[in-house]
């Protein structure tokens, strides 16, 4: 295997350099994806770690990942660098005060079993509160005295991530977390030019859809979103699929584009080529792929994304797809990146 095909490819993220592709886990949220040995998930995550997959995304309420991956962290090498990237999500209304602020924080530091957050990503459910420019400007401090090293947000639309660059300035921020996909193209919509202006990137994630945008769905009949037999990402991406974006009939010819061009850059999968057309796009960081340690292991064929160059033929013929869905619609239809959470 070439040093190519063997490392995923690497960008500057504030003041890290990391792997395009990050390792999500969100899946120990529950059992609803399976469950395995914690033993197990560790050796898992120390294995991606060995084959390049050197940043994690987790957050305050995905189970136990934070205290898995402090627990693993601890196990490597001093010499081996590895990012890890949490949230302090708000759902509910809060004050948020120093207090508040650091407790939250001091609490990732403890179930990551470190004395600095690499990334903390903030995420505030009601916008009309406006506490979210205080809670930023706490976790700003919480930066100046080293218990955070960067702060991201996490589900901020366009108007609330351009108001955050500009009253906190140049690098307060140095990136956002949104659904972006094929299926689901709303960061084109606005969020790409506040990445721009702000010089932030996106940390992407739904990017194969629950695994919808894969090769075991092609040539296969609309499953019974009701059924038992869907992942909670399934049945929310499959949702999407036939409510938002088209029909299963036109995600059939998507998939059947995506085997076409995959065929033509040597045989690599669907998810690969809907991988590659999302990190194609300049404002994106990263992608994050979420992975049910223990239990799968996609790696080899996530490596296999850093293999080829989409061409303009590729991309004509996704475009062709696309203008017949209505993805275009969805930033009416839906709303900006992290409405279907509001």
């Amino acid at each position: 295997m070439s040093a190519t095909e063997s490392m995923p490819e690497t960008t500057e993220l504030g003041p890290f350099i990391v792997p395009r592709i990050w390792t999500g886990l969100w899946q120990l949220s529950g059992n609803a994806w399976g469950s395995a040995p914690a033993a197990k998930i560790r050796f898992d995550m120390a294995k991606y770690v060995d084959q390049g997959f050197t940043a994690f995304d987790m957050a305050d309420h995905y189970g136990s990942s934070e205290i898995l991956f402090g627990q693993v962290r601890k196990t490597l090498p001093p010499a081996q660098i590895v990012v890890g990237a949490t949230k302090w999500c708000v759902f509910k209304r809060i004050d948020p005060t120093w207090n508040v602020v650091e407790n939250a924080i001091n609490e990732r530091l403890e179930r990551m079993q470190t004395d600095c957050i690499d990334l903390l990503q903030f995420h505030w459910q009601h916008y009309e509160d406006h506490g979210y420019l205080t809670a930023l400007r706490a976790l700003l401090e919480l930066r100046s005295q080293g218990k955070i090293r960067s702060i991201g947000l996490c589900n901020f639309d366009s108007v609330r991530t351009d108001e955050i660059c500009t009253d906190l300035g140049d690098g307060a921020i140095i990136s956002n977390q949104v659904q972006f996909s094929l299926i689901d193209t709303r960061p084109l919509h606005g969020l790409k030019h506040v990445c721009e202006k702000h010089g932030i990137k996106l940390l992407t994630y739904g990017t194969v859809c629950g695994g919808f945008l894969a090769d075991e769905w092609l040539d296969r009949p609309e499953p019974d979103l009701y059924s038992g037999n869907l992942t909670p990402s399934q049945r929310k991406y499959l949702d999407m699929i036939l409510k938002a974006w088209g029909d299963w009939q036109l995600f059939q010819s998507l998939l059947t584009v995506l085997r076409r061009i995959g065929d033509r850059h040597g045989g690599v999968s669907i998810a690969n080529v809907a991988t590659r057309w999302v990190l194609d796009h300049p404002f994106v960081g990263a992608v994050i792929i979420g992975a049910r340690l223990g239990i799968s292991d996609h790696t080899k064929d996530n490596l296999r994304v850093f293999t080829f160059a989409l061409i303009s033929e590729d991309l004509a013929a996704i475009d062709d797809i696309l203008a017949k869905s209505n993805g275009s619609r969805m930033i009416f239809t839906i709303g900006d990146c992290g409405a279907e959470y509001r």
